[in-house]
Formats: structure tokens, sequence, C-alpha cells
């Protein structure tokens, strides 16, 4: 797949920490073969394992470095809840340099699990650089709004007109109430857009529920990608979503 820094595709997934729908089998080499067959040149992924720390009983790999391998040559992590045995957050796998990545706090302490949105800046040599920012939301619709307007603010401060922007991850937003937050600065839902209604995506093996997102902002133009039923459907209970996303050229 030629690769150019102008024309990305881009895949979104929560892993569920490499554990099938109800926890009923370890699918850690499964998924990293599903992920690699996208072909995607930045993935984004919610609910991965960190390295365990030293002095757990049973020493873990971080899944994401996993995941990545030697395919994605660049990645970032954001830890959000960590235990003496289990830690977990959100992970950018890039084709392309990383060269500044921060783990923003979307929850407030008194809210378990704990939600963040891991932002990171990639280089495209000439081209103006792209921002990436992987959300994982609340599961109460009250929780959900504090966190949009976190979201929300950090773009308006991080991320400066006319530089590319895709925010993807698992919004939980099965009320679809963010879009008319995040249309305030300037963020359009792929799916939406395309079709008039955002993807369908959990659970997994029989999608009802519209999770899933996938936004951009300044981009020349973005096309949704079908994804197959399977394998994907026994890999974890959220369905992933894919789209190409077309980004502008040099100045």
């Amino acid at each position: 797949m030629k690769r150019d820094g102008q024309c990305l595709r881009v895949l979104t997934v929560n892993i569920h920490k490499g554990y099938s729908v109800f926890n009923k089998r370890f699918v850690l080499h499964e998924l990293r073969e599903a992920v690699r067959a996208v072909e995607s040149d930045v993935v984004f992924l919610q609910e991965v394992r960190g390295a365990s720390e030293a002095g757990a009983e049973q020493q873990q790999a971080a899944q994401y470095e996993f995941l990545a391998d030697s395919i994605w040559s660049d990645h970032a992590y954001g830890r959000n809840a960590a235990a003496p045995r289990d830690s977990y957050g959100n992970a950018v796998l890039s084709h392309y340099p990383i060269v500044h990545s921060h783990n923003h706090r979307l929850s407030v302490p008194r809210i378990v699990p704990q939600r963040g949105l891991l932002h990171c800046l990639v280089n495209r040599g000439s081209m103006p650089p792209l921002h990436l920012m992987c959300v994982h939301l609340g599961l109460l619709e009250s929780d959900r709004q504090d966190q949009l307007g976190v979201l929300c603010e950090v773009v308006a401060r991080e991320v400066p007109p006319g530089e590319p922007l895709i925010v993807a991850g698992d919004f939980n937003d099965w009320r679809l109430k963010s879009d008319a937050r995040l249309r305030d600065i300037g963020l359009v839902e792929v799916f939406h857009q395309a079709f008039g209604r955002h993807a369908r995506s959990f659970p997994a093996a029989w999608p009802l529920l519209r999770l899933d997102r996938i936004y951009v902002r300044d981009v020349r133009g973005v096309t949704p990608l079908p994804m197959p039923r399977h394998p994907w459907a026994r890999l974890s209970d959220h369905a992933p979503l894919a789209a190409e996303v077309l980004l502008g050229d040099a100045p």
C-alpha cells in the first residue's frame, strides 16, 4: 500500500483488554492478525493493557507493543487506570513519526473506571502536522457531557486552525448527543456525514448501538470503509470502524 502522508487509512477499535465477549477467550494473537489485515496507517485502540509494573505477580508485556510489532514503527500509550495486576488505557499506532503525545484525564477521581484522551502529534515532513486524539468516554450521560467539554477545551487550546485533526474511539454515545457539542469546534463524524447516521458497533456479534466514532476537522475528504463481520465479531465486544481520510497538501 502506497503511503504519501496525504491519504490515510484509519482504524478504531475497543479491544476489551484482548478478550472476546464475556471474557470467554484471550484473543490478542487473533486480534493482531485482524488489525494487520486492514492495512491502516493509523490505529486507535481503547481498553489496551499496558505493561505490568515491576513486582506484579505475573509480568505482562504491553498489549499495544505486541499489536504494533514490526508493522507500526511508532506508538503512544495513555494509561487511564492502574492496579497491582492490571493497567489499561488508550493507544495509537502509526506508520508516521509521533513527535509528541500527552494523555489528558477526562474523569474526576470519583468516577470509576477512569477515562482519558490521548493526543498525538504526527510529523508528515513538509506537510502540516497531523493531530490524533484517541478517546474513551464514560457510561453516564452527565459524565460524557463533562468529558466532551474537556475534549473541546483541549482541541481549542492545542490544535491550531488549518492543521488536520482526527478524533476516534469509544464514545459510549448511545443517546447520540456528542455531535451537537463537537460540531461547535468544527468536528464532523465520518459515517454520519456519508450516510446520515452513525455506524452500529455494539455488540460486535450483532451491532445495535452506535457507540464508536471517527471525527475529522480540516481535511479534504473522508470515505467510510466497510468492515467484515468476521473475524471481528468474536474478537471483542465492539466492532471496529475504518475510514480513508484525505489530508491537505503542503502549504
